[in-house]
């Protein structure tokens, strides 16, 4: 098994806000896609051990979409959640920090369809694009 991708980001924001700007679906929708030809056109959260979650990319001119899914290993409100992906994947995505910054770390294992480089570039994208929304609203 490859060793996982981590990718980071600081947030000018409290750790509270980053939290729910994270996890809650009307804020996941504005900032879960990589690149500002695609949209997140829905998202839902069922945070607790054993709840899914959901969300829908695709690009805006309805040539390409697919879903992302996950069910939720573990959960510490406010601090960590483990997921897995459909495929078996897993990924943690840590919130560090208390006040102002906070620290996003997420790190998840590689699929095997696309290169190292291209994965993270992807994932940190969509953090990139969710570090900007967190701190503009």
């Amino acid at each position: 098994m490859t060793s996982k991708i981590t990718i980071n980001t600081t947030i000018a924001a409290n750790k509270n806000k980053v939290w729910d700007y994270y996890t809650q679906p009307e804020h996941i929708k504005k900032w879960n896609f990589a690149h500002p030809s695609w949209h997140c056109p829905s998202a839902s959260n069922d945070m607790q051990v054993g709840g899914k979650y959901s969300a829908r990319m695709e690009a805006k001119d309805g040539s390409f979409g697919f879903e992302f899914e996950a069910i939720y290993d573990a959960i510490e409100p406010g601090n960590s959640f483990t997921y897995t992906m459909p495929d078996g994947r897993q990924v943690t995505v840590s919130f560090n920090g208390s006040d102002n910054p906070t620290e996003l770390i997420i790190a998840f294992d590689p699929e095997n369809q696309n290169p190292i480089e291209m994965q993270k570039g992807g994932w940190q994208a969509i953090l990139d694009n969710f570090k900007e929304y967190a701190e503009t609203n």
